[in-house]
């Protein structure tokens, strides 16, 4: 679908908006007949954004078995935490670099900067594959705290910083609104 070169957007920061952000654009791909690979990681309740997206067309990919947030994990939570997170990098990877039948026009990788921040992926690995991936995907990153590697990589790079959320107030995740 995108006749230039794909760009790499960098979502980030401590503020809400980053994944939505990422939806948004994978929304406009998909209105225009493009295709779109949502990897997420760290993330394995059902989310509107995820049925949204898988009924515009969009393939989803997450870790479905993380339920806590890795401090709060057990040691056992962790490892499978961990597992899945590689199992959806390979297949992220595999939609980076494209094949002769699938190619995407846009490639997520959403809290993929907390997973390499974890130790759960390779940030270098990462950053790679996202170098290296076919000449018209495009592919945005999301996380909380980056380093200079992640906004080399990027081409279009975004801060989310919050300044009021009604959590800090201790109000749950609302459906619809959070999730």
């Amino acid at each position: 679908m995108l006749e230039e070169k794909g760009l790499c957007h960098l979502y980030w920061g401590y503020g809400k908006g980053k994944t939505t952000a990422a939806v948004g654009l994978a929304v406009r791909v998909l209105g225009q007949g493009g295709t779109v690979f949502f990897t997420q990681f760290l993330k394995g309740l059902p989310t509107g954004e995820n049925r949204s997206l898988e009924t515009l067309g969009a393939v989803v990919r997450r870790t479905p078995e993380v339920r806590k947030f890795w401090k709060d994990m057990t040691a056992e939570e962790q490892e499978v935490c961990r597992r899945e997170c590689r199992e959806c990098w390979e297949a992220a990877r595999q939609a980076l670099e494209g094949t002769e039948d699938r190619s995407w026009d846009l490639v997520v990788l959403d809290e993929i900067v907390d997973a390499a921040g974890l130790g759960l992926l390779d940030a270098g690995e990462v950053l790679e594959a996202v170098r290296r991936r076919r000449p018209t995907c495009e592919v945005v990153i999301t996380g909380h705290q980056v380093t200079g590697q992640w906004e080399e990589a990027a081409d279009y790079i975004t801060e989310m910083r919050c300044q009021r959320h009604p959590y800090a107030k201790g109000m749950a995740a609302r459906r619809g609104v959070e999730y």
